[in-house]
């Protein structure tokens, strides 16, 4: 039995934020801090906080601008956080609404309707709630039938997801499934930290998981191989939850935002991912002049640059590893589907493809896709 994804779904939200915007509002906080800070910062207590720039922020990461779901507050530094409003019960949930907008894109590239969908998975580093689960507010909005359920598992999910949903559907458990990763990550940034506030963007991918035998899409590509693996890390963390408000005087602390180690992550996960890369790759009998295009998690420029050396064995050119990054910044789980999303139209039959995630976890995922 061949299991192909065949339609992709992109929600993009409504506000933009670029680099000097970001900078603007940081470097005026720095400035503000160390004033009100000046007699600790002068008698040793304290360090005085250091200004950024948009080259610092390019030149590190690749990342030009970010899409966020609320711009009010960000640039505030007052505040530093997107103002959400909270919507009540009665209301669509702001993770269900993006995960909709997705997910009905992908079901018209796929040719499929709500009620040929039988299960949804939300896949996503993190949900708005712990219960009920996201997947069953949006099965319920979108109309489908069978079951849905969230899952998380960092810049993972996504990949991770795609390969729960070609299980269920080899196994009978589904038929067709929408796999949805409504990433809202701005929240979980701290702002008024100069190696971090950068980082993230918000957005949703959707993808459709079905048997080759019953897809009818322009374009549908067929899963040859997946490995997902994971590595306990502490580097990459985020502490927040329901027992953080156990302990109060804690419970705003920076750890229950988004924290990582950057180097040690550079350092520790990329051999990780070339050598799964390398490794499924082997398995399918696949050599390197026989990929057409690497869709590759979006987290840094550099790290991407670095992988799709190791696996073509040479420098890419042209879109063989498409960067969506500098436009759309880390949008964790959705980055490498993002990527997938722009860049498959050119695709035709027999072009091989890999989908690769990595992050926190450590977590990695590799799908190994021809077009059919």
């Amino acid at each position: 039995m061949s299991i192909v994804l065949s339609g992709t779904g992109l929600y993009t939200p409504p506000h933009k934020i670029s680099n000097d915007e970001l900078v603007g509002a940081f470097n005026q906080y720095v400035t503000e801090f160390n004033q009100e800070n000046s007699a600790a910062i002068d008698a040793g207590e304290l360090d005085a906080l250091k200004p950024s720039s948009s080259e610092f922020i390019t030149k590190a990461s690749g990342i030009e601008n970010r899409y966020v779901m609320t711009k009010e507050g960000i640039l505030d530094t007052k505040k530093m956080m997107p103002l959400t409003p909270q919507r009540s019960n009665d209301e669509v949930s702001i993770q269900a609404e993006m995960a909709i907008g997705a997910a009905k894109q992908a079901l018209v590239a796929a040719n499929k309707t709500p009620e040929d969908i039988d299960l949804i998975i939300v896949a996503c580093s993190y949900t708005q709630r712990a219960y009920p689960a996201i997947a069953i507010e949006v099965q319920q909005q979108l109309g489908c039938g069978g079951w849905a359920f969230d899952m998380l598992v960092a810049c993972s999910s996504a990949t991770f997801g795609i390969m729960n949903a070609s299980n269920a559907v080899e196994s009978g458990t589904a038929k067709c499934v929408l796999v949805i990763s409504p990433e809202i990550a701005s929240p979980q940034i701290n702002y008024r930290d100069r190696d971090s506030h950068f980082i993230f963007g918000d957005v949703a991918t959707a993808v459709v998981v079905e048997k080759e035998e019953t897809a009818t899409s322009d374009h549908a590509f067929r899963i040859l191989a997946k490995k997902p693996m994971t590595s306990f890390s502490n580097n990459i963390r985020s502490n927040f939850g329901h027992l953080a408000r156990h302990t109060p005087e804690q419970a705003f602390e920076g750890d229950k935002l988004f924290v990582q180690q950057g180097r040690k992550v550079f350092k520790e996960v990329l051999p990780m991912v070339s050598k799964l890369i390398d490794e499924q790759m082997s398995l399918a009998g696949l050599k390197k002049d026989d990929l057409k295009r690497l869709f590759l998690h979006q987290a840094n420029i550099n790290m991407n640059t670095f992988i799709a050396k190791k696996v073509l064995g040479r420098d890419p050119i042209g879109n063989d590893a498409p960067i969506i990054l500098n436009e759309f910044a880390n949008t964790a789980s959705a980055g490498s589907i993002i990527a997938f999303h722009r860049f498959h139209d050119d695709m035709v039959a027999g072009d091989k493809g890999i989908i690769c995630s990595f992050g926190a976890g450590y977590s990695a995922g590799c799908l190994i896709i021809e077009h059919i």
